[in-house]
């Protein structure tokens, strides 16, 4: 490929409506294009490397065993039905009907469909283990996408479904994936960690995201300091806190004038905000109330939370709502509230002493709480948010919170999808039994954006050569110069029949400006050939990531391109 005949049209300046270095760069360096809010048209670079993404997918899910498929993107509302998810997943589908007024979706994801697939095809255990695979595009109404490519409404994703016999045979599907993944994502040059998560809208009972590390990532993950632990701080586990011993005090009500926050009630009774009990109302997707109680340090996480009380979203409860459960804002406690609110307390604030706590009255509050004495009919689980300097749920060191991007997901399905849509098999004695699912995401556009984020300096992208849209780019210094034209397409060929992914930039820009673009679109390596090279017989090398540039003789630069890129 030629940089003249290339369709890459690169920005000196940066969009205003780009947020993170990856949305700033894809645009600058002539990757991508905004059609709309959320939706992107890939541009020759960015699709160069999104093949070279899919090509490294293909052959990590071939070689685990996985076979390629592609399923409809309008999906039929019927099989959503019988699954339960049409009226549950939410305002992120898109939802339209044809002419006949049938509904469909656009596929935010392809378990009903793979699912009722197998169903209709798989009959006896010999068909058992199978795992399908696709990559294509899926479609999510994002409220608010952000970011450019890490939250868009039209995205590319790589989406494997295992089915096997029993839960062992899960296990060895989910582990293939696992190790499958890990391979994909050191090819693809990215520093990530494997970390434990919430199932979220997919459902399961266990699950791993693969998070590249990066700043601009919006997950959370804590990593344990000294062991392997890590896991999403949706998911983190917290070990209860225990409470100094003190001879329990009466309960007894205090005026606390104007204190509806915790730092007020601290300031006012003089008391540490490690002896206060926090209180925050949510409500459901049925517009039921959830009290949620943690210390008055600590932070509710709401993930959890969800996963107490069995409920798909949760929203601030409105004033009206907590005064119908018998709640003041500002003032709550479990002390006072009706019977039928849901009442869910942390492990940590059960071990709490002497504490303080609303009196669900206006500017009053308890002093002397002891929970396991005083609050009744509650839910009590672990429902605080990690911090950094926790305590590692498995060996106690403390804790990291770090931020990365989630470029893929494992889950284990279990029954789930094989139950509400009847997939079952015959086994060996000719029983019916339910098939045990997994699945498997990678966003290979996301995966793009997060190798950007973390491979960019002052100038550019730094493509990880296994990605890089072109791996090599030869610049004439003057192209206008047929020598150095010339000796410029005999390196660019001798490299093409040498299988290095090439270009050459024969534009007859100022020498400046092709060094700028390179430098920006951040190809690996580049070899300038300028009036030098036709003086002594030599050119010039530079290492993109290094920044490092060196000579090199004309009848060595093969051997030494090849090398170079060995090592990248």
């Amino acid at each position: 490929m030629r940089t003249t005949k290339l369709y890459a049209p690169t920005l000196r300046q940066i969009p205003s409506d780009a947020e993170i270095m990856s949305h700033k760069l894809m645009l600058r360096a002539g990757l991508i294009r905004k059609a709309t809010s959320g939706i992107y048209t890939y541009l020759p670079l960015a699709w160069r490397t999104i093949r070279k993404i899919e090509r490294i997918i293909r052959e990590e899910m071939d070689f685990a065993g996985g076979q390629e498929i592609c399923m409809p993107i309008m999906q039929p509302a019927e099989i959503w039905q019988e699954s339960g998810r049409w009226s549950v997943f939410g305002s992120e589908m898109f939802r339209l009907k044809d002419c006949h007024n049938r509904d469909f979706c656009l596929g935010p994801t392809h378990e009903e469909m793979i699912t009722t697939l197998v169903r209709d095809e798989v009959r006896s255990y010999k068909q058992l283990p199978l795992m399908l695979y696709q990559i294509q595009n899926k479609y999510r109404d994002e409220i608010r996408p952000r970011f450019g490519l890490m939250r868009s409404r039209e995205f590319i994703m790589k989406d494997l479904y295992s089915f096997d016999k029993d839960d062992a045979g899960a296990d060895i599907s989910y582990q293939k994936m696992y190790d499958a993944y890990s391979r994909i994502f050191t090819r693809c040059g990215l520093k990530f960690r494997p970390v434990e998560a919430d199932s979220g809208a997919i459902g399961g009972n266990h699950t791993h995201e693969f998070t590249v590390l990066a700043a601009a990532g919006e997950s959370e993950i804590a990593c344990c300091s000294a062991c392997e632990y890590a896991a999403n701080v949706e998911k983190a586990e917290l070990l209860p806190i225990e409470a100094l011993e003190e001879e329990a005090v009466p309960l007894a009500k205090v005026e606390t004038p104007g204190c509806k926050t915790i730092a007020l009630v601290a300031k006012y009774l003089n008391a540490s905000i490690k002896k206060t009990i926090k209180a925050i109302a949510f409500q459901d997707e049925n517009d039921d109330i959830a009290f949620a109680f943690v210390r008055g340090d600590h932070e509710v996480n709401e993930v959890k939370l969800q996963n107490a009380i069995g409920s798909v979203s949760l929203r601030m409860a409105a004033d009206e709502a907590i005064t119908a459960a018998g709640g003041v804002a500002g003032f709550m406690s479990p002390i006072g509230l009706k019977k039928g609110a849901k009442i869910v307390v942390d492990t940590t604030v059960m071990n709490m002493k002497n504490a303080i706590a609303g009196a669900n009255e206006v500017d009053v509050h308890y002093t002397g709480v002891n929970p396991v004495r005083d609050f009744k009919d509650a839910i009590v689980t672990d429902i605080r948010l990690i911090q950094s300097g926790d305590p590692c749920p498995h060996c106690k060191a403390p804790v990291d919170v770090t931020r990365g991007i989630e470029a893929g997901q494992v889950f284990k399905l279990g029954t789930k999808y094989s139950e509400a849509l009847g997939a079952t098999y015959l086994d060996e004695n000719g029983k019916e039994k339910l098939i045990v699912m997994g699945c498997y995401g990678i966003g290979v556009g996301r995966t793009m954006a997060a190798a950007i984020e973390q491979h960019n300096d002052e100038h550019g992208i730094i493509w990880p050569r296994a990605i890089a849209p072109f791996e090599v780019v030869v610049v004439p210094v003057n192209a206008k110069d047929p020598a150095q034209l010339a000796l410029a397409e005999e390196i660019y060929i001798s490299l093409h029949e040498a299988g290095v992914d090439v270009l050459l930039d024969d534009r007859t820009e100022r020498a400046g400006v092709k060094f700028k673009d390179c430098d920006l679109i951040g190809y690996p390596l580049r070899i300038t050939i300028g009036s030098k090279s036709l003086e002594k017989g030599s050119v010039e090398i530079k290492v993109r990531r290094s920044g490092e540039t060196f000579d090199c003789m004309k009848e060595e630069y093969l051997t030494k391109i090849q090398s170079l890129l060995q090592d990248l």
